[in-house]
């Protein structure tokens, strides 16, 4: 039977304070390995490391590509890279993105579940939207112990709480006060819970695969759907799963809730493009009626007052529609450090 000796950890926005009060709470003789992951822009490094290196008693690193996860070591996600578990050693990849991050909380936590087993502990921590939830039904479905931070206490609850939707949580605790379970939990033999299925290793492979999914391979897990990935623009399959998940024939993947938000990020940016270009054609058109008018040419003058007018008119509309409470949209707030 596998042993208890792998911790999880994922988190989004809210999540440096969480995981500070988290790593305080471990004790130092913890039998097991942490893996980390907070969503990151792409760009630049993660002071994560240090940070947690101050808050606890556990030496934390940023992961290194094929290094060892040793019991009773942090080992952080670094900037744009997947952490993945891959024969009990840390695999950093370049993979597909998960509802747009890449490193991401589900594709370390569907890794750690194929490859551990029951021998995994899963912790969701504060985080906007339902990132997390599908990883922690994974390590669920293998037998690994379920974690996750009260809502109550975490600055975003969304993470915590489509956790506690999707799976019958063990454990829903404050994050200062984990450490104390997990030092119970840790080195206990656990039988495994279902096997591994064909689904669970291919999305664990396809985040491990730099080069992206196999479009043949993502067909089999579902059927075409009517919407378009928002990192790619390719078509989305919805996968044959409990709650709406989809994948593009390259591999990104979303949740329903992800895609939703990331819908509206594109509506309104193309909305404020749609603004710029209505006060661009106004002014131009005040220009030329301008010209129009010192060459004497009244019907242009018309003409081109009418297109200012609507121009404006249009304009106007548009901006008092993305000022006001009825385009707000639910920001999926990220922490970088």
């Amino acid at each position: 039977m596998p042993t208890r000796d792998l911790i999880v950890v994922g988190a989004s926005a809210g999540g440096v304070e969480a995981l500070r009060a988290f790593v305080a709470g471990l004790p130092e003789d913890l039998a097991a390995a942490v893996a980390v992951v907070l969503h990151l822009p792409a760009g630049g490094t993660s002071a994560l490391p240090a940070i947690l290196q101050r808050s606890g008693r556990l030496p934390a690193v940023s992961a290194k590509h094929g290094m060892p996860l040793r019991p009773g070591r942090i080992h952080v996600a670094p900037a744009d890279h997947h952490l993945l578990v891959v024969e009990g050693a840390v695999h950093l990849s370049h993979g597909p993105t998960e509802n747009g991050h890449r490193p991401a909380v589900d594709a370390l936590f569907r890794s750690a579940a194929a490859d551990r087993g029951a021998g995994v502990i899963g912790v969701v921590l504060s985080g906007a939207l339902d990132d997390g939830a599908a990883g922690m039904v994974a390590i669920a479905n293998r037998g690994g112990l379920t974690i996750v931070q009260d809502p109550e206490e975490a600055l975003y609850a969304g993470m915590p709480s489509a956790a506690l939707r999707h799976v019958s949580v063990d454990h829903v605790l404050p994050a200062g006060k984990m450490g104390a379970v997990l030092r119970d939990a840790v080195g206990v033999e656990v039988p495994d819970g279902d096997d591994s299925s064909r689904m669970l290793r291919l999305e664990a492979a396809f985040a491990a695969n730099d080069g992206g999914a196999d479009p043949r391979e993502v067909n089999e897990l579902g059927r075409p759907s009517d919407f378009s990935c928002p990192d790619c623009q390719g078509t989305l399959v919805e996968l044959e799963v409990d709650g709406s998940r989809f994948r593009c024939q390259v591999g990104h993947g979303w949740t329903a809730e992800a895609l939703l938000d990331a819908q509206g990020v594109t509506l309104e940016k193309a909305l404020w493009t749609a603004l710029r270009t209505l006060e661009e054609k106004a002014n131009l058109a005040r220009r030329m009626c301008a010209d129009a008018r010192a060459r004497g040419s009244d019907l242009l003058v018309q003409r081109f007052q009418r297109t200012e007018e609507e121009s404006t008119a249009a304009a106007d509309v548009l901006r008092n529609h993305l000022m006001s409470g009825s385009f707000l949209r639910h920001n999926h707030a990220e922490h970088s450090t």
